[in-house]
């Protein structure tokens, strides 16, 4: 009954045979490079599709299978997969967007000389996360983890030739390292305590969720889950540490919706729901969890009001969903933050996939500089109005649903969370309406290219397809049908329905909507009306509350200087100090040359002046 289920191990080794071949091929087989990478997408999806209609038979049993890796002494880590309805879902959300990304760079990318090495790359990137998913303990998944970050580093930087995308590689891989190193450390002191130094996250589960845990104390278990949250904090981009991904928007467009959507910053929400036996054991870890969640969903949604560019509008429209599923998580509700990872990676991949359409036609990422182009570019315009609907969170589209179980969640728990959950709601209605009719609607800008198509079908087949997605994914989980979480959950976490959630949250939104419209649709409230008012929060905004600015002076600078400092110490007084010993040697062997030229006056004042120095020191010794 579970023959899918046992062979779930092939599911990664798809993508990661199309990688080989890409390499092994080279840059000269264009097309058979996006038809390799495509196929390996697919082949992995049809079989994570098997293995989660297996999933679905209520008597269905989580499986694991490994083998002994490494044996010390008395002690073996075993390697292998596990099998769970929470990674089976994982698994479904990575393939799909996957494939549609590979059909859809096919049009994207078709210019592009590299191509055939984009594909490998998004190849290799699809078998990093797929082992990430499948990884049955901490060690392997950190394993994974950190390839994900390096093919994150590789595909931001593609575009290698511009200074901008090679700051924002770098960028990126320095600061989630700085989160990683967070995480490896709470994996060591988990290592250290765990009974039997078990790191697989079925004994994780066991000892911390049926109180087993022993020696290990309230203390332990809060810093083991803050260092864990840490990862969390750089992958999944919260603040303090949300400062590379709208940079990172300067990789190609299918990446952004892959990587910086969908899939790779929905790693950190993974970690957290492996890994929640051990945060919901520590009330302190739960609360931060939380309002660093709540934080950076408000901070980031209002920072979105003020950017001009229509990928780094979706960046940190982004930061801010992550930090809604943050928020769930901490406030117990593991349902409502993988429901809403689950909406979440097709309605803004959706919109990225889309947002790249547009950036193809009118070859510019300025919104200022777009306008009109819902009547050139129908498809692209009602699928990114039905991704936006669903972002911002309307009726029926599948974002409504899942902000809801967040919302209902807060209300319950928290109700400061609830209000500041309800304001994220409603500034990010209100800068996806100002995006939306600034773009699609109004006039078309001068700086347009004459003839604005559509684009080809390989682009706007995903789009439709992510589009129907949009709209019915939402359903598995209601008010009146709990269905994902009995799933997710076997039944154990209570299901939060609130009637006073639902109508907030519908209100908030069209509220975000309708005052999108009169400033920007209607034009009866003036575009700068706000800003000018309050101009030094305009500029606040704009600038993304000086974060970077402030991390360039007080870190980077510091860095540099020391660095500097120490360079210098290196090489005025290590080196001096070698280059002084290096010269006194030759100038000494020099002069002993000369001395010892066979000439006899010359021995015998050699002896006279050693004869002398030998008398100063003895006399000069009554003096000392």
């Amino acid at each position: 009954m579970d023959q899918f289920t046992q062979t779930a191990w092939l599911i990664p080794l798809f993508p990661f045979a199309a990688f080989l071949l890409l390499t092994a091929l080279g840059r000269s087989y264009r097309r058979a490079g996006v038809m390799i990478g495509s196929v390996g997408a697919l082949a992995a999806l049809v079989m994570s599709l098997l293995v989660f209609f297996e999933r679905l038979d209520p008597d269905a049993v989580d499986y694991s299978e490994g083998f002994n890796w490494i044996t010390l002494g008395d002690y073996t880590l075993k390697i292998g997969f596990e099998v769970t309805n929470l990674n089976s879902l994982m698994l479904i959300i990575v393939t799909l967007v996957s494939f549609l990304v590979n059909v859809y760079s096919a049009g994207y990318m078709k210019k592009d000389e590299r191509i055939t090495v984009f594909y490998g790359y998004v190849a290799l990137f699809t078998f990093a996360m797929l082992g990430l998913v499948l990884s049955d303990n901490m060690l392997v998944f950190y394993i994974f983890w950190e390839l994900v970050g390096v093919c994150s580093f590789l595909l931001v930087g593609f575009w290698y030739a511009k200074p901008a995308a090679r700051a924002a590689a770098k960028k990126a891989f320095i600061v989630t390292r700085i989160g990683d190193a967070g995480l490896l450390l709470g994996i060591i002191v988990l290592f250290w305590y765990m009974p039997g130094h078990a790191l697989d996250f079925s004994s994780i589960h066991n000892v911390f969720s049926e109180g087993q845990s022993g020696a290990i104390t309230m203390s332990i278990t809060t810093s083991i889950a803050l260092l864990l949250f840490m990862g969390v904090i750089g992958k999944s981009g919260q603040f303090p540490l949300h400062v590379w991904l709208p940079d990172a928007m300067e990789g190609p467009t299918p990446i952004s919706a892959l990587i910086h959507a969908a899939t790779m910053v929905a790693a950190g929400v993974f970690l957290l729901a492996r890994t929640f036996d051990i945060f919901e054991a520590s009330a302190a870890a739960m609360h931060t969890v939380a309002y660093f969640g709540g934080f950076t969903a408000i901070f980031a949604a209002m920072v979105a009001l003020a950017q001009n560019d229509i990928k780094r509008i979706l960046a940190y429209s982004t930061i801010s969903q992550l930090g809604y599923m943050v928020m769930a998580m901490g406030l117990g509700s593991m349902t409502g933050g993988i429901f809403h990872l689950f909406t979440h990676a097709f309605f803004k991949a959706l919109l990225f996939l889309a947002a790249g359409s547009v950036i193809h036609a009118v070859h510019t990422q300025n919104i200022h500089e777009m306008g009109g182009l819902g009547s050139k570019m129908r498809i692209t315009a009602w699928t990114f109005g039905i991704g936006a609907l669903s972002l911002s969170g309307i009726p029926p589209f599948s974002g409504f649903w899942s902000k809801d179980a967040i919302l209902a969640s807060a209300l319950d728990e928290n109700p400061f969370l609830f209000v500041v959950g309800l304001a994220a709601a409603f500034c990010t209605a209100l800068y996806m309406s100002r995006l939306f009719f600034i773009v699609f609607m109004g006039k078309s800008s001068v700086r347009q290219p004459r003839e604005v198509r559509e684009s080809s079908k390989s682009m706007t087949i995903p789009l439709l397809v992510l589009a129907v997605l949009s709209v019915g994914a939402g359903f598995v989980e209601t008010p009146w049908n709990g269905w994902l979480g009995s799933w997710l959950t076997g039944g154990g976490e209570e299901v939060h329905a609130s009637a006073a959630a639902i109508i907030a949250s519908i209100a908030v939104g069209v509220l975000g909507i309708y005052v999108g419209w009169l400033m920007y649709g209607k034009g009866s409230i003036e575009r700068g009306a706000a800003a000018a008012k309050a101009p030094w929060l305009a500029n606040l905004l704009e600038r993304q509350y000086y974060i970077n600015e402030f991390y360039d002076l007080v870190i980077v600078r510091s860095v540099r200087g020391i660095g500097k400092s120490l360079a210098a110490f290196d090489e005025y007084v290590i080196g001096g100090a070698v280059r002084f010993f290096g010269f006194a040697t030759v100038t000494g062997g020099r002069m002993l040359t000369r001395m010892n030229n066979g000439q006899t006056q010359v021995f015998g004042l050699t002896a006279v002046i050693g004869l002398l120095v030998i008398i100063a020191v003895i006399v000069g010794r009554r003096f000392w």
